[in-house]
């Protein structure tokens, strides 16, 4: 199996389940997360998903 990777960063973590559910539904599941908190706060998420139709 080929997967693909992705990492976003959430500006407004109260949104973060909303932008989690919005990939999830794509095929992307979270392998990591991260809360930033300098000056301003972020979370930073890792996706993942399984390529399809691949050429080998």
């Amino acid at each position: 199996m080929k997967y693909e990777y992705k990492v976003v960063i959430v500006k407004k973590p109260k949104n973060v389940e909303k932008v989690m559910n919005e990939y999830a539904k794509q095929g992307w599941r979270v392998i990591s997360n991260a809360y930033w908190s300098s000056w301003t706060n972020r979370m930073v998420l890792t996706l993942e998903r399984e390529l399809t139709n691949i050429e080998n």
